[in-house]
């Protein structure tokens, strides 16, 4: 039994730390295209592929973001990470009158797609509660997740 799972844990580690160097598909021209078309001032690009989306990483006035295209180039979304102080006045209202307001404030980013605009903000609270919280940019909290 003792070699079973041992077997079991070597197979999986192989399998994790071998698929997280690897590409699934290489990124479409048309993907590229798009994202230098819309982020020409973007540098230090990294791609992942998502399945359902392309991912590029990079660099813009400093300022690190993550944007998706789909396959045929099309953007979906971008998030910038800000700090505390970027928060509009009504996000921070909202994430001070929220019960997560005692909970330390880890990350921010601002997240805009074709038809959104919210800010999500990662909060923790002792070693194993771990939270997204996404408020509009009217301040009012829209959804939790719950993370690992």
């Amino acid at each position: 039994m003792k070699q079973l799972v041992t077997l079991l844990m070597i197979c999986g580690f192989l399998f994790t730390g071998s698929s997280s160097f690897a590409q699934i598909r290489k990124i479409p021209a048309e993907v590229t295209e798009a994202f230098k078309a819309k982020f020409p001032e973007g540098v230090n690009v990294s791609w992942q592929d998502k399945l359902t989306v392309f991912e590029a990483t990079f660099e813009l006035n400093g300022i690190k973001h993550r944007s998706t295209f789909n396959s045929k180039g099309e953007w979906q979304s971008t998030e910038k990470f800000i700090s505390e102080n970027e928060l509009p006045s009504p996000v921070k209202d909202g994430l001070t009158k929220s019960k997560y307001n005692d909970w330390e404030k880890k990350s921010f980013v601002w997240v805009g797609g074709k038809d959104k605009e919210q800010y999500r903000v990662f909060v923790e609270k002792g070693a194993l509660q771990k939270k997204y919280l996404y408020f509009n940019k009217e301040g009012h909290l829209e959804k939790e997740a719950i993370t690992l």
